[in-house]
């Protein structure tokens, strides 16, 4: 064999999945297109929002890349929903996306162990059965071997371009699509649909009225991603405001007919929950405006990024209902918006390891499985380099679940359910986000990720000094009393906070604000956590009922045929996963737990 493990992708997929399998101390090759483009945060140059935020730190914690990514390339924070409950709210970074792409570059090509190639993989190899993984094919014609090969293929499997009757086939505004590949996916067997999405334009900076927008500054504190910075030291810079109007949906309608999407040349499903401006104007026509988030792509570029107006009309139409809106008038255009097309395997064809269930050894992660963002794409990329790691160690699979982390519920979702759109991971889909706030990823997960070798001593103890920290703090409040109330009890009241305690305790100055907020925290919604934790216990009895992966359920008596097949294809791992096959009845279920206790010895 050439190498251990082969990651088909440079995109934020494929640079977890190799770092971890390098890591891990197997021989990886990474190959890309462009090697200049490793790490791209090719739309919003954001990491992290809410539920996201909270997957970056779950990587982190695992001992991931992304985290440490964006700490050292932010040019402003924020944390969102500060208002509303913790457990909805989120960290969000605005990056200086160049800076990010440039440092991704460096970790991957200074990894030891890792190899990086220029090329374009056509095809996969595979033993004489087709069931199990041999190497990859590139488009020049080169045969490459491996045990393992993770794919990671974003937007680019056949991707294909649009700006109105403009046509091209990329990934990318410029960069070509990955021809061949989704063909012989198809060929091999697997379901292979379409999908879509888009980007807005960008403008240059200097030729922008900021005093007709809203300033929305960043949190006067840069807080880190990574539990393991203590503090993040970077410039800070503003993002604007600003809003469509009447004219600019004028524009629009009277151009619909201009747009691929509404002419029916894109066949792809887009995003729902981040539509189009033209799918905003025509979905909801009583809406008298949208908000435009004018946001900076870097520190030492011109170029602005127009959050909330992708599109893919004719570029003389963009200019048009750009130079509508407030602020906006003179803007220079430096790169249109364009919508994207392109090739996604179906999700329930895989296991919850993310490994494919008809071609042993092949993993799939990131936009390939039809999700959308940076962070799901990380996310999926970090367990698919773990479990092919974890393959090749002859290891069982590191499964994460929908009651310990946003990624179990991600992945879960995937493999379960499937998707016929791009899905975005939102804190209403996690039923268990209580449990899952981004301020505890560690102590969720910091442990999984030392026991598999990606977690170092020094992150372990840092983890244990932070919980150290807690319980002292815990301990102060409990000694200090005022009216026959210590302030842990106080603390439950939702007007007092941990600030009010600082008097009584003047001990709690020495602690790190994060430490302090989770205690409060914890102090604050005990009861709510405690009634969580008796569904999750509820929870993990169904996951523990374990269903072999070759279970013939043909034969079985009492369950309908639909379920039947829907069994059949997905192979839920567990029952608790069958329960929640869209479509299947409770009364399956309880058949299904009924035989499979009879078959227990």
């Amino acid at each position: 064999m050439d190498f251990d493990a082969i990651v088909i992708g440079g995109g934020h997929a494929g640079i977890e999945a190799s770092l971890a399998l390098a890591r891990l101390q197997f021989s990886t090759l990474l190959i890309t297109q462009n090697l200049d483009a490793i790490g791209r945060l090719s739309c919003n140059p954001a990491v992290g929002g809410l539920s996201k935020g909270n997957i970056v730190r779950e990587i982190d914690a695992l001992g991931g890349q992304m985290g440490r990514l964006i700490d050292s390339t932010m040019i402003q924070f924020r944390i969102l929903n500060r208002r509303k409950g913790p457990a909805v709210q989120a960290p969000r970074a605005q990056s200086d996306k160049f800076a990010y792409n440039m440092l991704a570059k460096e970790t991957i090509e200074t990894r030891k162990g890792l190899s990086v190639f220029q090329d374009t993989v056509v095809d996969l190899l595979t033993s004489k059965s087709g069931t199990e993984i041999t190497g990859v094919l590139t488009g020049r014609g080169r045969k490459i071997s491996a045990r393992i090969v993770v794919l990671t293929t974003g937007t680019f499997m056949e991707g294909k371009i649009f700006i109105g009757d403009y046509e091209a086939r990329s990934g990318r505004l410029g960069e070509p699509a990955a021809i061949g590949l989704g063909a012989a996916l198809r060929e091999k067997g697997f379901t292979v649909g379409r999908m879509k999405t888009g980007t807005p334009a960008r403008v240059k900076k200097s030729s922008l009225d900021f005093s007709k927008m809203t300033e929305q500054p960043g949190d006067l504190l840069m807080q880190p991603f990574s539990f393991m910075n203590s503090a993040v030291d970077r410039p800070s810079v503003p993002c604007w405001i600003t809003y469509t109007n009447d004219m600019t949906h004028s524009i629009i309608s009277e151009n619909i007919s201009r747009s691929p999407l509404y002419g029916g040349r894109i066949v792809g499903s887009g995003p729902r929950y981040c539509p189009s401006i033209e799918d905003k104007v025509v979905r909801f026509p009583d809406r008298d405006r949208h908000q435009i988030f004018v946001e900076p792509e870097g520190i030492h570029t011109e170029e602005m990024y127009l959050n909330g107006i992708s599109t893919s009309l004719p570029e003389d139409v963009q200019e048009a209902f750009i130079h509508s809106v407030r602020g906006l008038e003179y803007a220079e255009i430096m790169r249109p918006g364009y919508a994207v097309e392109y090739d996604y395997l179906d999700p329930t064809q895989l296991y919850p390891s993310l490994e494919t269930k008809k071609i042993s050894g092949l993993f799939i992660a990131g936009q390939t499985n039809g999700t959308s963002g940076y962070e799901e794409a990380a996310g999926q990329g970090l367990i698919a380099g773990i479990n092919a790691a974890r393959k090749l160690q002859n290891l069982d699979p590191l499964i994460l679940s929908r009651a310990e982390a946003y990624i179990g519920v991600l992945i879960d979702d995937l493999v379960t359910k499937g998707t016929q759109e791009p899905y975005r991971m939102f804190t209403s889909r996690a039923e268990y986000r209580l449990n899952l706030r981004h301020d505890t990823a560690d102590q969720r997960l910091t442990g999984k990720g030392y026991d598999i070798g990606l977690c170092s001593v020094e992150r372990m103890e840092k983890l244990r000094e932070k919980q150290n920290q807690a319980d002292e703090i815990r301990e102060l409040l409990r000694q200090q009393a005022i009216e026959g109330k210590n302030w842990l009890q106080l603390l439950k009241n939702p007007k007092i906070t941990i600030e009010d305690a600082f008097i009584a305790v003047p001990e709690l100055d020495k602690f790190t604000e994060p430490v302090m907020r989770q205690v409060e925290l914890d102090i604050k919604y005990a009861g709510y956590i405690e009634r969580q934790d008796r569904q999750v216990n509820r929870f993990k009895k169904m996951e523990q009922i374990k269903i072999p992966r070759e279970f013939d359920y043909s034969g079985i008596e009492g369950i309908s045929n639909e379920s039947k097949e829907k069994f059949s294809h997905i192979r839920p791992l567990s029952v608790g996963q069958a329960s929640r096959i869209s479509g299947v009845r409770n009364s399956d279920i309880a058949v299904l737990m009924i035989v499979l206790g009879r078959k227990k010895p």
